[in-house]
């Protein structure tokens, strides 16, 4: 028979981290529909830890007398404290126990945790930054495309273009940004750089002019080496490319098409106006430049911005994605074509991937359908504005340019200093950054560093990796670059 439960006796407070344990402490475990035992478990310990009932360095039962004290197994105990810990709420150690762990702040998210300060801080990749509410998000979609017929987007290869749900989302989606297409004219890609290649590759042959940004994404770069056209950079300034240069690119009479990023742009955060985008346009009817939009950043903006793909119905092509806005692996994109494309980009699209993915086509769609994908940028908005406050406290009078909604940086390079010289210095210091060479096109930029705030990053790391590098950037450089140094 087993005994009856024991009140609660509180872990007594102790300066010595280990000192402190769970004394009696003994969780109710209410029964739900639907629900396993370690899950139960789980949710209690966590919701005790929040609680402060289970105090910061508080000791937790070993396995076996938990599992006594519940009647439940071993296995279900050390599951429920495995999936804690990877949460960020139990720390084991090796030789002396399970202990609650110490929490960047109370409001930090499960998963903004510090790390390893031995571990690199990667600052040198773009990417969305990934919270427990993008995990509970990604968890609940599996949960129910598990228990739901998928016949409808499993068994389907055609069409290319992608299925009729999944566009008619899109519709939905594109208006939002701007853009109001009919469903022919929309593809479903598997990101946005799928987007730009089939957009590229529709209209550009070999040999031809391309313009873009002086300092731009490395896509584009790199799709210059594959498909063989040239591209030329345009000098910018903190809107993007300047009007008088793109006038004067178009005189050449060599140009075929225009590709930028017109919101919070990589790697200097612009942001495209309105009227500077109308003025554009303008310039690419009059010359009949196609103008290839990549707006991944622009479902961050909060205020509306006239499209190309609107301004210029019969040669403006539009590419977004959900990777940078909404969930890194919603590897999910859209590109809208001018409607005597639709057949053509469809056809490069079949040889070359036949179509997107239709799980995370699903997915997405569902997301549009019930606001999840809203829901996690609004979540991507207030967090790079916490980021990008800091950025700001720490490295203000180093930022060259960058945008409060934007998820990098673009840094100006000390006196003395070289961005490889820089480079170097802040990996022995286990920071990765990039320097301005992945990103130019053209003349006229000053160069740069640039540092990515996105991912798991914590507040802490954050913080602490950004007082690294301006303690770097204080310090004179080294008398010669042992980097260079057989």
């Amino acid at each position: 028979m087993r005994e009856s439960p024991r009140p609660f006796v509180a872990p007594r407070p102790s300066n010595d981290p280990h000192e402190a344990n769970a004394g009696d402490w003994r969780p109710i475990l209410t029964k739900r529909k639907g629900a396993t035992k370690h899950k139960l478990l789980t949710e209690r310990i966590i919701a005790d830890i929040d609680a402060e009932i289970l105090p910061v360095h508080t000791q937790m039962p070993t396995h076996r007398d938990l599992a006594r004290r519940l009647g439940v197994s071993v296995q279900t105990v050390s599951l429920s404290y495995k999936e804690a810990e990877r949460r960020g709420y139990l720390q084991g150690e090796v030789g002396r126990g399970t202990f609650v762990r110490s929490r960047v702040t109370e409001k930090a998210d499960r998963f903004m945790l510090d790390r390893d300060p031995g571990e690199i801080v990667d600052l040198s990749i773009v990417r969305a930054i990934y919270t427990e509410t993008h995990e509970h998000a990604s968890r609940t979609a599996m949960g129910q495309l598990a228990q739901a017929d998928n016949s409808a987007f499993m068994r389907p290869c055609r069409p290319i273009a992608g299925l009729d749900q999944h566009r008619a989302a899109a519709q939905v989606w594109l208006k939002g940004l701007g853009v109001d297409a009919a469903k022919d004219r929309i593809l479903v890609t598997n990101g946005a750089a799928h987007g730009l290649f089939l957009a590229i590759a529709a209209i550009v042959r070999p040999g031809e002019v391309v313009l873009t940004e002086n300092l731009t994404d490395h896509g584009i770069i790199g799709l210059a080496n594959l498909l063989g056209f040239t591209l030329r950079g345009l000098p910018t300034d903190r809107e993007g490319i300047l009007v008088e240069a793109f006038e004067e690119a178009c005189l050449a009479g060599d140009v075929t098409a225009l590709v930028l990023v017109p919101s919070l742009g990589n790697p200097t955060s612009h942001v495209m106006g309105a009227e500077r985008r109308l003025a554009v346009a303008e310039i690419a009817r009059r010359h009949g430049i196609y103008v290839v939009e990549d707006e991944v950043y622009k479902p961050l903006l909060e205020t509306p911005l006239p499209a190309f793909t609107e301004l210029l119905p019969d040669l403006g092509f539009f590419v977004t994605s959900f990777t940078k806005t909404v969930l890194t692996g919603l590897r999910i994109g859209y590109l809208v074509v001018p409607p005597q494309y639709s057949i053509r980009v469809a056809s490069i699209m079949r040889v070359t991937t036949w179509s997107a993915t239709n799980l995370p086509a699903e997915i997405t769609t569902r997301w549009i359908e019930d606001g999840t994908a809203q829901n996690l940028i609004r979540v991507q908005r207030q967090e790079i504005r916490a980021r990008q406050a800091l950025v700001a406290d720490v490295l203000g009078e180093h930022i060259a340019q960058t945008h409060s909604l934007s998820l990098c940086a673009w840094l100006r390079v000390p006196p003395r200093w070289t961005e490889e010289g820089l480079v170097r210095a802040l990996a022995q210091k286990n920071i990765a950054v990039t320097p301005s060479d992945p990103f130019v096109a053209g003349g006229g930029h000053t160069g740069g560093i640039r540092i990515c705030i996105g991912g798991r990053l914590s507040h802490v790391s954050l913080g602490r990796s950004l007082q690294t590098i301006a303690h770097t950037f204080e310090q004179l450089p080294p008398v010669f670059d042992v980097g260079s140094i057989a």
